[in-house]
């Protein structure tokens, strides 16, 4: 997209009537994008020229949080409103799991279509689909069209999980019947190699794990068998998702439309399209960065061409905090360099502290949020309350019980957002404000395979994230008082349904 047009666009639109109530929305949702990923939070060996012309545009988010310092977790809390803790099995979903958001539920998709939306869900799922004795050659159904969604082409799972095809609807896209894929996370289906038996035949080595199933020369987690000619390719999946997202834009360009876009970048296994190779000098890593950022940079592309970007409120986050080293021999962790995926913050994906769950997020909506930046506390469970406040739709009976409406601050017209946030990894943390407290664990306190501090300690901690944003000093000691009442909030509002 060229400087000059969005200026003018942005400039536009600051002449615009008032804005509809009933905006197009779009959700662009990176994978594993840490705090300090992209150049406009300050990353300098990574150069994100779309993303940082949204914040520069839009509402930049300093400490705006998903629920979970995993991917699925987060993900049922988007979408549901509920912190994924009450939910029985919401955790790091294998391929072939049974669909976690059941019909009936309220979700944001279910509550924008009763307000007359077109919805997408386009790109990486991760929720689990089917009953649970799902058969891939037939219908592949409770998926996300029965939570909501109109239409979808998604990822099942994740790259580095079979199966490796994409589900357009409730049908594998391009199976061949004659070529039935099954799908097992017991054991092998059949004799063909795996990464484990026969290592020569990777282009890219695991670190750890990762060792079964053999697709487009990258071992997966998982066996699978059949399906040839449905399997996807790593290196167009950023291209066949942005065109997806496309598509549906320009299809339904004269009515109101929420589009759920959730890319597969920049999670493993990083295997970006040849012309990102020279993007960076960090490698797959790196270069998924660009990637990312070209393939956001043509969904806003599409808003731009079809005169949709004054009337659209965009939002841009990622599902958890970055990591390095996930389960590939990639170079991530020889060419980081001064990169700091998490910038200041401690932790990472996986991690209970805050770099496993603040993460970028950016608010883009030129008739109705003025540009800057906003310290506001506010998470991703709020979207689906504070959305249905902006288009006046009732939230379903029993629906969305954790999300606030946090409406004034999304559109930057508070400062004030959540008082009370819950994080989540393997335990649970509290957020008062700027008081940071992490709840005793007597899990590990690291995680060797991805040289990840998990923040568990037997012992309780506290933070003033004011004065001490990388939470390096515990001031538990100093503050019992402090202390005592976090927890007892904490437990309140864990028990409290």
């Amino acid at each position: 997209m060229k400087r000059r047009t969005f200026l003018k666009l942005a400039a536009a639109s600051a002449l615009a009537k008032t804005p509809s109530q009933r905006p197009n929305i779009v959700f662009l949702y990176a994978d594993d994008v840490g705090y300090g990923d992209l150049s406009c939070y300050g990353a300098q060996r990574a150069h994100t020229p779309n993303i940082d012309r949204l914040a520069q545009h839009g509402l930049r988010f300093s400490d705006a949080h998903c629920t979970a310092a995993t991917c699925t977790p987060s993900r049922y809390s988007l979408l549901t409103g509920e912190y994924a803790f009450r939910k029985k099995g919401a955790r790091v979903l294998p391929g072939d799991a049974p669909a976690l958001i059941q019909p009936g539920r309220e979700t944001l998709p279910s509550m924008l279509k009763r307000s007359s939306y077109r919805t997408a869900a386009i790109g990486k799922w991760h929720l689990g689909l089917g009953d649970g004795n799902l058969d891939w050659n037939s219908d592949i159904k409770p998926g996300p069209l029965e939570i909501g969604f109109d239409e979808c082409f998604i990822i099942p799972a994740t790259g580095d999980r079979v199966p490796c095809v994409y589900v357009e609807n409730h049908r594998v896209a391009n199976l061949d019947p004659k070529d039935p894929l099954k799908v097992d996370y017991q054991g092998p289906l059949d004799d063909s190699p795996t990464g484990k038996t026969h290592p020569e035949l990777l282009k890219m080595k695991p670190s750890h794990g990762h060792d079964m199933t053999i697709v487009n020369g990258i071992s997966r987690i998982g066996y699978m068998s059949g399906g040839r000619a449905a399997l996807w390719n790593d290196e167009t999946m950023a291209d066949t998702l942005a065109n997806r997202a496309v598509s549906f834009i320009e299809r339904n360009a004269n009515q109101p439309f929420f589009l759920y876009f959730a890319t597969h970048d920049i999670h493993v296994p990083r295997s970006p399209n040849a012309r990102f190779n020279d993007s960076t000098v960090m490698g797959p890593r790196g270069n998924s960065i660009a990637e990312l950022d070209w393939t956001l940079g043509k969904v806003i592309e599409s808003l731009q061409k079809q005169n949709l970007l004054d009337n659209t409120l965009i939002i841009m986050s990622s599902d958890n905090g970055g990591v390095v080293d996930d389960g590939y021999q990639d170079q991530a962790v020889e060419k980081l360099g001064s990169h700091r995926p998490n910038g200041p913050l401690r932790g990472g994906k996986y991690s209970i502290f805050e770099g496993g769950t603040r993460i970028p997020f950016i608010v883009h909506w030129p008739t109705r949020v003025k540009p800057g930046v906003s310290s506001a506390l506010i998470s991703q469970v709020d979207l689906l309350h504070s959305l249905a406040e902006l288009t006046s739709t009732k939230i379903a009976p029993g629906g969305a019980p954790d999300s606030q409406n946090v409406l004034p601050a999304l559109l930057g017209e508070s400062q004030k957002g959540r008082q009370f946030l819950i994080e989540q990894a393997s335990g649970l943390a509290l957020r008062d404000g700027n008081w940071k407290f992490i709840a005793p664990n007597h899990d590990a306190a690291f995680d060797k395979n991805t040289n990840t501090e998990l923040g568990n300690d037997p012992q309780p901690q506290l933070y003033d994230l004011a004065s001490d944003i990388g939470e390096t000093r515990n001031i538990a000691a100093q503050h019992p008082e402090k202390v005592t009442e976090m927890l007892a909030t904490l437990k309140t509002i864990a028990e409290t349904r």
